[in-house]
């Protein structure tokens, strides 16, 4: 495999280089002096701008578009063996990796890489502990799975060593990186389409830990089960964090205000060692941010000054983000596609000023809808009203039948309100009759889901 020395420029190709996290890699090979070129489906910003600093973009994939000169072919998981761009590379004898597997790589050229993972927080912490770095002056490169206004964007190149990324272990990316700074948030059941069950995922966070050097640090909630399972044997710092009482960090004296963000004491060890006041709501952004506080603590920096980064932070795109009112009614956009994801969402949401809780849902592919079906009629039924769009299928075809109105069905039956219709132009024409002054309308799902807020709005 071949090595990616920051000193060494090469001529890199990217198969799919408009993705958020493929463009993002472009930008910082570009940064470096890297030749880049690639291919996608589409023009967008993100291609666009990568054009205008200086990479070749190619719009469709043809072999033509594969030259001898190119040292490397990174492609993402999507990307089928028979693409005619990674079969023309074959056929020249040009080497070709994952975008994990490149990712990976990268990380050897920064002193400290931390990596983000958890079943659900990843983008929420990764900024926050980018921001705490970026206000302490520490200069450093961000990777991040979401639009963060603090960097007008999901990349941020910076000189130093630190580089901090999202790591996530659907298809095990996760196990090709190098980390020395691992965030663990939760280990929960997802992505069951790779995953045989639990027991297999946590058996891979296992083995992500396992990745760790000897004087690398290991950030992990203090409220999993069975916390020794991932933690026994390993050489390398840890550090944990709760709001059961089982962590180094954890939160006292919790208050929320009229829109359901928390203020708490910081504690570690038992000792009060700051004060945080959250523009985030929900008790998860709780669990975030002392995971973000006990990051930066073994890092070093001052947890006073963290406090005021994380007070200032007001989140990323499609994180409850509220995106305007409408005739009296408030229209918020969340990125939840998981049942935890949504009934923590839901329950923040709860404690926000509204008369009636409206969630827009779009189920994000079949075999999630299929695997967690009860449960995403439970978490919805926290809201008053559900309106659900039809599946999003992202990678997948429907080859097992299961369709958003079974999760009406089973809504139903809660007790709770709960409709279906096939396009968005339906679902608008209906909340426009339905919602009232007000209420507050959430567009939730990983889909496209938002642009039912957003057409809202614009009419």
């Amino acid at each position: 495999m071949k090595t990616i020395d920051f000193e060494q420029k090469q001529h890199i190709h990217f198969i799919g280089i408009g993705g958020i996290s493929m463009s993002a890699l472009a930008h910082i090979l570009l940064a470096r002096g890297f030749q880049v070129t690639g291919s996608d489906s589409k023009e967008s910003d993100l291609t666009k701008e990568l054009a205008s600093l200086g990479a070749v973009i190619y719009i469709g994939q043809s072999k033509d578009n594969i030259s001898k000169d190119i040292d490397l072919i990174v492609y993402t998981a999507a990307i089928s063996k028979e693409n005619p761009e990674l079969v023309r590379a074959q056929e020249l004898g040009i080497e070709a990796m994952t975008r994990a597997d490149f990712l990976g790589l990268l990380m050897k050229n920064y002193e400290t890489a931390i990596c983000v993972s958890g079943t659900h927080g990843k983008t929420t912490t990764t900024s926050l502990i980018s921001q705490i770095l970026i206000d302490a002056e520490t200069d450093p490169t961000v990777m991040v799975g979401g639009i963060l206004p603090a960097i007008g964007g999901n990349i941020r190149i910076g000189k130093s060593g630190n580089f901090i990324t999202e790591a996530c272990e659907y298809t095990n990316s996760f196990l090709s990186f190098f980390p020395t700074t691992e965030i663990i948030l939760n280990v929960q059941a997802d992505h069951l389409d790779f995953f045989k069950d639990l027991d297999d995922i946590r058996a891979s966070f296992k083995r992500y830990t396992r990745l760790l050097p000897d004087d690398g640090v290991l950030v992990i909630n203090g409220d999993i089960d069975n916390l020794s399972y991932f933690t026994d044997g390993l050489k390398c710092r840890i550090l944990t964090f709760s709001l059961k009482g089982n962590g180094d960090f954890t939160a006292a004296n919790i208050s929320y205000n009229e829109t359901a963000c928390a203020e708490f004491d910081v504690l570690y060890k038992g000792e009060n060692i700051t004060h945080c006041k959250l523009l985030l709501p929900g008790e998860h952004n709780i669990y975030n941010a002392l995971a973000a506080f006990a990051c930066v603590y073994s890092l070093g920096l001052p947890l006073e000054k963290a406090a005021d980064s994380i007070g200032s932070f007001t989140g990323v795109d499609r994180r409850f983000q509220v995106k305007g009112v409408v005739d009296g009614y408030t229209i918020i956009d969340d990125y939840a596609h998981h049942p935890d994801e949504i009934r923590a969402t839901l329950t923040a949401a709860r404690n926000y000023p509204h008369k009636k809780l409206w969630v827009t849902f779009q189920p994000h592919t079949y075999t999630r809808t299929q695997a967690f079906l009860d449960e995403f009629a439970d978490a919805l039924s926290l809201a008053d009203a559900v309106v659900l769009a039809d599946i999003y299928a992202a990678r997948e075809v429907n080859t097992i039948g299961v369709s958003s109105e079974d999760i009406q069905q089973r809504i139903l039956k809660n007790g709770k309100e709960a409709y279906y219709f096939p396009t968005f132009g339906e679902i608008e024409e209906f909340l426009k009759k339905n919602c009232s002054n007000g209420d507050v309308l959430i567009t939730m799902g990983a889909g496209d889901v938002y642009l039912v807020g957003e057409n809202l709005l614009s009419k």
